[in-house]
């Protein structure tokens, strides 16, 4: 039997790919309207045009429903581990049992007992496979689904956020991937869009229960 490599990176899944406002369309268009702003055919500078921004790290290390679904992610990526573990470790036993009952008969097998032996075995590590298979997909679903359930949170309170504000745009600051190579303070909301998430987080829950 094969040993049990590890399922999925979970933390990198859950959050590292849960925010997909700097992914490369957005800010391709975003990149062409300031170029064409700057070369006259647009407000780029004019009192209508704001961009603010929010610090994607401390996103995640600060609204409650991300930190949750890491959490349980790493919580069932745990429990499939050991799933995984226990059934590896009973089929070992499985076949070592088989070939002590072979060797008491002197290792004598015919060829018919032989392809039912190997067949036997076959048919274990394909179980253990579809088993496992169907664990990661599950996994999988799960931090699909969140993800999509995050990002609308998200969406909906910059959405209601805005509303009066006017900004042209709002993206994520992701030290890692992010063009931005300066940003004023000002702009950055970071603190109101934790809060305000954070507080529907809280109802929700209570509402939950």
């Amino acid at each position: 039997m094969k040993y049990i490599s590890t399922i999925l990176s979970v933390a990198a899944l859950v959050l590292a790919s849960v925010i997909f406002f700097t992914q490369g369309r957005e800010i391709s268009k975003l990149k062409g309207q300031v170029e064409s702003a700057r070369s006259g055919g647009g407000s780029v500078g004019q009192p209508n045009f704001k961009i603010a921004y929010f610090d994607l790290d401390t996103l995640q290390e600060r609204y409650q429903f991300m930190k949750d679904v890491k959490n349980e992610a790493i919580d069932r990526n745990n429990q499939i581990q050991q799933d995984l573990v226990s059934r590896d470790r009973k089929n070992q036993q499985q076949v070592q049992e088989w070939q002590q009952q072979w060797q008491q008969r002197g290792n004598s097998m015919t060829q018919a007992e032989a392809e039912e032996a190997n067949q036997k075995v076959k048919t274990m590590q394909d179980e253990f496979a579809r088993h496992k298979q169907d664990l990661e997909e599950g996994l999988y679903k799960f931090e699909e689904d969140k993800r999509i359930e995050i990002r609308n949170q998200i969406e909906n309170f910059i959405r209601e956020y805005n509303k009066g504000k006017n900004y042209a745009y709002i993206i994520a600051y992701d030290h890692a991937n992010s063009f931005i190579y300066n940003k004023d303070t000002i702009y950055n909301i970071t603190n109101d869009l934790i809060d305000g998430l954070n507080a529907g987080y809280v109802s929700y829950k209570k509402s939950a229960k």
